[in-house]
C-alpha cells in the first residue's frame, strides 16, 4: 500500500481542488491519502464525492498551533468535524486570517513592495487565505524567486520583518481537543528548521504524555540526519512515525506519494481513531 497523510487543496493554500487532488492521488499510484487543509474540513464533501475506485480517503486538518512563540503544526485525523469545541477553535482560527493576511499586505507596502490585498485575495479565491498566498503574489511581483523563498526573515517567516501573529491553538489543547472529538494527532514536520524555529525534544516528551500519537518523520524539509533523529526520539517516546508529501499542487515542488507511510501505522492510527473513518471510493463523479 502507499499512503500520504498529508495533502492541501484549494479548500487552504493548495493549488488543485479537493476532487482534482484524489483523482491526482489515484494516478500517482496511491491507495490512501489524507486531505489535511489549514484549520478547515472544508474540501472533505468535494473530495468524498469524486474519490476514484480503489483510492481511500482520509479526512483530517492540519491545525495552526503556537507554543513560546514558536508555530507549530498539529495533524488531526478522523476526527467528528461537528464536535463543538474543536469546531468553534478551528473557526476562530480561520476568521483571524483575513486580517492577518490584510495586515501582511500593509507591512510589505510599508517596505516598498507594491502588492495589493486585492491580488492575494483573488489568489486565494475560496480557500483560506496565509501567507502561501502572499508568498505567492511576492512571486509574481519578482520580490523572490519561489514561494519557498518568501518564507525567510526579510519578509514573512516568524519573526520576518512582514510577519504578523494570528490566533493559533496551544498545542496541547490541540491534543486534548482532537482526542475528545474522537481523532488522532501526529506533529507535523517538527524538524523543518529551515521554516524557523522548531520546539525543542522535551516539549515533544510532554506532547506524548499529553496523549500526541505520532510525529511526522519523513518529510521533504527534514534531511537525512533529522530523519534518523526524529525515528529515535519516536521510538523513545512510544510514538507512530509517518511519511507524507505536504503536497500543495504547483505551490511547492513536492509531488504525491514523494513520502508516504507505513501500512501498519496507518492501521494503527484507524485502530486509535473513534471520530470519523477512512472511506474507500466507490467510482467518483467524473
Amino acid at each position: 500500500m502507499r499512503i500520504d497523510l498529508h495533502t492541501h487543496s484549494t479548500a487552504s493554500d493548495g493549488t488543485d481542488t479537493p476532487a482534482d487532488l484524489v483523482r491526482a492521488a489515484a494516478a500517482a499510484g496511491l491507495d490512501v491519502v489524507a486531505l489535511t487543509d489549514h484549520d478547515t474540513t472544508r474540501g472533505h464533501a468535494e473530495a468524498l464525492a469524486a474519490l476514484p475506485r480503489g483510492l481511500t480517503l482520509v479526512t483530517g486538518a492540519e491545525l495552526s498551533c503556537r507554543i513560546d512563540g514558536i508555530g507549530v503544526h498539529m495533524l488531526a485525523y478522523l476526527f467528528d468535524p461537528d464536535e463543538p469545541e474543536l469546531a468553534r477553535e478551528r473557526e476562530l482560527v480561520r476568521d483571524d486570517r483575513v486580517p492577518r493576511a490584510r495586515a501582511m499586505v500593509g507591512k510589505l507596502r510599508e517596505l516598498g513592495v507594491p502588492v495589493t490585498w486585492e491580488r492575494v485575495a483573488a489568489i486565494a479565491g475560496d480557500g483560506s487565505v496565509g501567507r502561501p498566498h502572499v508568498a505567492q503574489a511576492l512571486v509574481e511581483l519578482g520580490v523572490v524567486p519561489d514561494v519557498s523563498g518568501a518564507f525567510t526573515p526579510d519578509w514573512l517567516a516568524d519573526g520576518g520583518r512582514a510577519y504578523v501573529e494570528k490566533h493559533e491553538l496551544d498545542p496541547f489543547t490541540a491534543v486534548r481537543l482532537v482526542k475528545a472529538a474522537g481523532g488522532v494527532t501526529v506533529f507535523a514536520h517538527p524538524g523543518a528548521a529551515k521554516r524557523g524555529r522548531t520546539v525543542p525534544d522535551s516539549v515533544i516528551a510532554d506532547l506524548a504524555a499529553s496523549g500526541l500519537d505520532g510525529i511526522e518523520v519523513d518529510h521533504m524539509d527534514h534531511d537525512g540526519p533529522a530523519r534518523a533523529r526524529l525515528r529515535g526520539l519516536a521510538a523513545d517516546l512510544g510514538l507512530l512515525t509517518t511519511g507524507s508529501s505536504d503536497y500543495h499542487g504547483s505551490r511547492k515542488t513536492c509531488r504525491l506519494g514523494d513520502f508516504t507511510t507505513d501500512p501498519e501505522v496507518y492501521g494503527e492510527i484507524t485502530r486509535r481513531a473513534t471520530g470519523a473513518f477512512p472511506v474507500p471510493g466507490t467510482g467518483g463523479r467524473p
